[in-house]
């Protein structure tokens, strides 16, 4: 386990959380930020990523498991990722369906910040966001975070803004 909340653990995940992991990404409706759900060989790419950045930086998105169940219903976790001309330090969360608008992502969320901040010793930390993705922007509101800057992204052969919300240490 790495970090723990009232209702969640986040642990690492493993290979046996791939059925757990299609539920979210091949869910057309909870990937429309990512414009479509992913193929099989897709959905090992992101689980295989997440275990290399737990090698290379000994974080990365960490399954979340609801306590009162001890199912696997998102993932949230710190990952770097490319803004502009930098690398910046993000939280990002990704939840089931199912899951969603039980304030789960908030409290992995703040777990998240926490951590980056008390054991990372990060002095900032930002959730980048779609513009289209309103939920997932109050997210990173009540989670502290100001919206700074916007840039645009290109994924599949789309042109997609996305807002960056940052948190500093101490605040």
């Amino acid at each position: 386990m790495i970090l723990e909340t009232k209702r969640l653990y986040l642990r690492e995940l493993r290979q046996s959380d791939f059925q757990s992991l299609c539920r979210i990404l091949q869910d057309e409706k909870a990937m429309y930020a990512y414009e479509g759900a992913f193929s099989d060989t897709e959905v090992q790419e992101w689980l295989d990523r997440q275990l290399s950045r737990y090698q290379k930086w000994s974080f990365g998105l960490w399954a979340v498991i609801l306590k009162e169940t001890d199912e696997m219903i998102g993932q949230c976790g710190l990952t770097m990722q490319p803004w502009k001309d930098e690398e910046v330090l993000e939280i990002g969360y990704l939840f089931e369906r199912s899951h969603w608008h039980n304030g789960y992502a908030l409290e992995a969320a703040k777990a998240c910040k926490k951590y980056a901040f008390e054991i990372l010793k990060a002095k900032e930390i930002c959730s980048i966001i779609r513009d289209t993705n309103t939920a997932s922007q109050k997210v990173a509101i009540r989670n502290g975070m100001k919206k700074t800057d916007a840039w645009t992204k290109h994924y599949k052969g789309f042109d997609m803004p996305h807002y960056r919300y940052v948190a500093h240490c101490g605040q």
